[in-house]
């Protein structure tokens, strides 16, 4: 299965073995709940897998490397303690507790979240000491005397053998006591998670050309030459740090994360004609909707590899304001959340105390979801932002000569509205120039094969459509016949249009 069914798979079977019956007790005992294993090659994008679950669910993450381990690590150092047995006393074998499970409860206890995911990497390549534990972990979740907390979830992961020599082949009895997901690499899949984390528009477009060139693996003569997931999505990083610091990206650096040759030329060829298309056809203008006749008319007799490279600069082009509209919502959502609360207590707190209440619970919030990797980068964003405002409506206050609560709350107020009158603004500019990328093509290409990649992609784009499903697009409507939008939706979330303080 794909990356996008595999999450699905890992989801299900959290919800499932996280449900508990009316006395509070799990449905499946955590001895009979199989630890997950992800079977799949190397970067295709496994870690990313849990970050994104944990970030959903809102519960913790751990995550180990098992090659890293010895047997002492992962079980813990014996030490001897006196026992008494029968009116005699005796020297007894003990052993402090495993490195793993200890950095379980210690994320429990910085965080206040009691649910979570141990996730265990490159479990089938442990060393031949640890390996027998292993079994025993599978089954009943303890290393050593130590179990795994009630409500954490154990999910492992490893590489078919072929792709590492490392790997030690399970038997039939430690396979019956794992819950097996096989993932390969699709690009399809992860191109929708890769629009949301804002991967380079060059890589985006060249591998909707060059699919094939996603993922590869490949033993020669010279050695190993592979690209895989991750090597595209670090580089990206890359690109986007170099472009932002006016330093050149060429193929040595592309060399440097797509190892093989020949697709690291060929991204390296199409990099530079990428960047001369940006600037041919001033994507800027195109989305003021102030393109030129010879623009147009270039895009009329452009040759498909060309009209692919342009709609990926217009998608990358109008994505940034739709991830910018998202980003103020959830901005917004939660400060009005942190404003009401402070009305509230204005009964028996002062402006500035309840303020300051405000800004500490939403940084502890921020500094716990960190640390448990249960926040997504988007709600991050949110958090540090509201407590910014709020940071500038208690300077704005203090600059003031000595007011009431009334009087204080109405400075807040104001400065609350014209966040919502800037975001409003926004959402505003960014429906317009959504619109503008539609009459182009509709006036460049028509209702041909170019549209309907437009609808596809923001189809897929999950700021595409959490713009689309708020606040509309009449012409993504018009050629999206059939398309349903509404799953989208984030209960969690409100709307600019749904906002009063």
């Amino acid at each position: 299965m794909n990356i996008t069914e595999a999450k699905e798979q890992i989801q299900n079977a959290m919800r499932a073995y996280f449900t508990k019956d009316t006395f509070g007790n799990y449905r499946i005992p955590v001895e009979r709940q199989r630890p997950l294993f992800l079977m799949g090659p190397p970067g295709v994008g496994k870690t990313a897998i849990m970050e994104q679950v944990a970030a959903e669910l809102g519960v913790s993450l751990v995550s180990y490397s098992m090659t890293h381990h010895t047997r002492q690590s992962a079980l813990g150092l014996p030490f001897i303690e006196k026992k008494h047995y029968d009116g005699g006393e005796y020297s007894v074998s003990e052993y402090t507790m495993s490195e793993i499970i200890a950095s379980v409860y210690e994320i429990m206890e910085q965080t206040s979240i009691k649910e979570g995911i141990l996730f265990l990497d490159e479990i089938n390549c442990v060393s031949e000491t640890l390996a027998p534990a292993m079994l025993q972990f599978l089954q009943y979740k303890t290393f050593g005397r130590h179990r795994v907390p009630d409500g954490w979830i154990v999910v492992t992961a490893g590489n078919p053998p072929e792709y590492n020599n490392s790997v030690r082949e399970f038997d039939i009895v430690t396979w019956d006591r794992l819950k097996r997901i096989d993932i390969e690499p699709d690009f399809d899949a992860w191109k929708a998670y890769a629009y949301k984390k804002g991967i380079h528009a060059a890589i985006l477009t060249y591998l909707n050309i060059k699919k094939g060139d996603f993922y590869k693996i490949e033993s020669t003569v010279d050695g190993t030459s592979f690209v895989t997931a991750r090597g595209w999505m670090d580089l990206s990083d890359m690109m986007q740090l170099y472009e932002l610091n006016g330093i050149l990206v060429d193929e040595k650096l592309i060399g440097q994360y797509l190892q093989d040759r020949r697709i690291a030329k060929e991204f390296a060829a199409y990099y530079d004609l990428f960047n001369q298309y940006k600037s041919d056809y001033q994507i800027g203008q195109i989305l003021d909707g102030k393109a030129s006749k010879s623009i147009k008319e270039r895009a009329k007799t452009a040759k498909f590899d060309e009209r692919l490279s342009l709609l990926g600069l217009l998608l990358a082009g109008v994505m940034e304001y739709l991830r910018n509209i998202c980003l103020t919502e959830r901005m917004i959502t939660e400060l009005l959340g942190a404003c009401r609360v402070v009305k509230t207590n204005l009964s028996h707190l002062n402006i500035k105390c309840a303020l300051d209440k405000q800004i500490e619970q939403i940084n502890d919030s921020t500094q716990k979801g960190r640390l448990a990797s249960s926040m997504s980068e988007d709600v991050e964003y949110a958090h540090y932002h509201a407590a910014a405002v709020l940071n500038e409506m208690k300077k704005r206050i203090a600059g003031k000569s000595p007011i009431d609560s009334v009087e204080a709350f109405q400075l807040i107020k104001e400065e609350f509205d014209q966040q919502t009158k800037e975001c409003k603004k926004q959402v505003e500019d960014a429906g317009i120039r959504l619109s503008q990328v539609f009459t182009f093509c509709e006036e460049v290409f028509g209702d041909g094969q170019e549209m309907q990649i437009l609808v596809s992609e923001l189809n897929i784009s999950y700021y595409g459509m959490h713009f689309i499903s708020r606040h509309g697009c009449k012409e993504y409507v018009a050629h999206s016949t059939g398309q349903r939008v509404d799953g989208y939706q984030d209960e969690n979330f409100i709307g600019i249009e749904d906002i009063e303080l």
